[in-house]
């Protein structure tokens, strides 16, 4: 009998899917399936934001980790409305958080142990190299530079962007697979100069 229940509660889940304050009504009730659901549908946009804030691949993860760790742990912050913007607005906070503590280590004297030559070789390179990404991002065509920068750092479909641009979604992949192209042209061209 509540095999049953179990499975008539993952048919509705399913038709729910889409609806946040219902999902989050179920993690309230600490409902591993209905997080897993809101974790599936969200981390790409938490990881885009924080990424785009933060620049670091590294600590985007980890901002999008938070993120998630918090929604577990408080779901009553979460009020009802729109959802994604929520949790746009949390992983803003917590990435601003993020680049104040940064600010702060800067400001402090250095550490008595300094990091290797070769790590210090590596950071500085990991610079270079987001620079040159953005140099190179910067020279496409707005039309190629604009889907590439929501899919790839604001976490949002092919399908989305078509949508909110208005624009074919066959002619926003091909925007989006040339822009690419010439991405990894430049950044080639970057290396071997």
């Amino acid at each position: 009998m509540a095999g049953r229940g179990h499975g008539l509660r993952n048919a509705k889940r399913r038709e729910v899917t889409d609806d946040a304050d219902v999902l989050m009504a179920l993690v309230r009730e600490q409902d591993a399936d209905a997080f897993e659901l809101l974790y599936d549908t969200h981390h790409r946009l938490v990881y885009g934001v924080a990424l785009r804030i933060l620049g670091d691949a590294g600590a985007a993860e980890d901002v999008t980790q938070a993120v998630f760790l918090k929604v577990w742990n408080s779901p009553n912050l979460f009020r009802g409305g729109n959802f994604a913007a929520w949790i746009v607005r949390v992983t803003r906070n917590r990435a601003l958080d993020v680049l104040r503590g940064r600010a702060v280590r800067n400001e402090t004297e250095l550490p008595e142990a300094l990091p290797e030559n070769e790590d210090m070789e590596e950071a500085a390179f990991a610079r270079l190299d987001a620079e040159r990404v953005r140099r190179a991002l910067a020279s496409l065509p707005s039309e190629q530079r604009e889907p590439i920068e929501l899919g790839f750092f604001g976490g949002i479909t092919h399908e989305e962007i078509a949508r909110r641009s208005n624009t074919p979604l066959g002619t926003i992949k091909t925007r989006i697979r040339s822009g690419l192209r010439k991405l990894r042209a430049a950044l080639d061209e970057a290396v071997t100069a």
